[in-house]
């Protein structure tokens, strides 16, 4: 049986999880995702054990903070005054608000605390700072002609 390599499209099931063991992410619910090895869809330290593995292989692939979702930023949270937002936006720890950055990108800030003036929100991706692993069961190759 052959090896995944570049170029293939492979089927995997999955789960992630944070250092202490928490999942933050499987595909027990939505069944296996399709990747091309190479087209950069998940991160390389899968991409490159995937390229090593058979149909049937069961790897954990450990990715430090670095390089999974980079060191938390605090300067990534900010203060936003309640007038800037939406009349029709009721902030609530945990909400997701978008927004446009000086340079046009959006951006996704999680609302982390509520006041009366003001909102707490966090620019940082919710595992940023955090060392994650893969758990990847490969279950199929579809090789690249």
């Amino acid at each position: 049986m052959q090896n995944a390599k570049q170029g293939d499209t492979v089927l995997i099931d999955y789960s992630v999880r944070k250092a202490d063991g928490t999942v933050v992410g499987h595909t027990e619910e939505t069944g296996p995702q399709e990747i091309r090895i190479g087209d950069g869809a998940i991160f390389p330290e899968v991409e490159e054990k995937l390229a090593e593995m058979k149909v049937g292989d069961k790897e954990t692939v450990a990715i430090d903070c670095e390089n999974a979702f980079g060191a938390r930023r605090e300067e990534m949270v900010i203060d936003i005054p309640r007038d800037n937002l939406p009349a029709d936006v009721d902030p609530q720890p945990g909400m997701s608000l978008q927004a446009q950055q000086q340079d046009g990108s959006a951006v996704t800030l999680y609302v982390v605390a509520v006041g009366d003036q003001s909102v707490k929100a966090d620019g940082n991706h919710p595992l940023a700072g955090e060392d994650i692993s893969f758990d990847i069961t490969l279950r199929e190759i579809k090789h690249a002609a």
